[in-house]
C-alpha cells in the first residue's frame, strides 16, 4: 500500500495507509497487540518547528480521547489525545532531548507513546487513511 499524498494550496500532506487517525490528528498503527502513536504530517506542519514534547507517564491508564500531554512549538502550544484507551506502556524518551524528530520524521522516529488497549474494538473505530485524507481537505485553510 503506498500513501497518501494530499495537496492543500501548494502544501503537501502525507497519510500513511498503514495505520488509523483521530479527528485531532494523531496516529495509531496496531503492532503486535499494542498501538503506537503520534501526531500526524499535517499537524506537525500546522504547529511548525516543534521545541518540547510532554510524554505521558508510562503506566497510566487513559481513555480514548483524553489529553495525554502537550506539544509546543515557535507557533502554539497543542494538546494531544488518547487514540484508544489503555495503559501506556512506553514513551519515546528521545524526544525529550529531540522533540524535532516529531517534524522530521512524524510516522517513524517522532512516535509519541505506546498503549496496550483496553478495548481493542476502538482502534478500528478511528478513520482509515482515505476518511483522514478527506477531513484534512475539508479543513479551511
Amino acid at each position: 500500500m503506498s500513501d497518501i499524498v494530499i495537496d492543500v494550496k501548494g502544501k503537501k500532506y502525507v497519510v500513511k495507509t498503514d495505520r488509523r487517525y483521530t479527528e485531532t490528528d494523531e496516529w495509531a498503527l496496531l503492532e503486535g497487540g499494542k498501538v503506537r502513536i503520534g501526531i500526524t504530517d499535517y499537524a506537525q506542519k500546522e504547529l511548525k518547528d516543534i521545541v518540547s514534547v510532554e510524554l505521558p507517564e508510562v503506566g497510566r491508564q487513559v481513555k480514548k480521547g483524553e489529553e495525554l500531554g502537550v506539544i509546543d512549538s515557535i507557533k502554539a502550544s497543542s494538546a494531544y489525545y488518547a487514540p484508544v484507551s489503555g495503559r501506556v506502556v512506553e514513551v519515546n524518551e528521545e524526544l525529550l532531548s529531540t522533540p524535532e524528530l516529531v517534524n522530521k520524521d512524524p510516522y517513524g522516529a517522532g512516535w509519541i507513546a505506546v498503549i496496550e488497549p483496553s478495548n481493542p474494538g476502538e482502534y478500528e473505530g478511528l478513520l482509515d487513511a482515505g476518511k483522514y485524507s478527506e477531513k484534512i481537505k475539508s479543513e479551511k485553510h
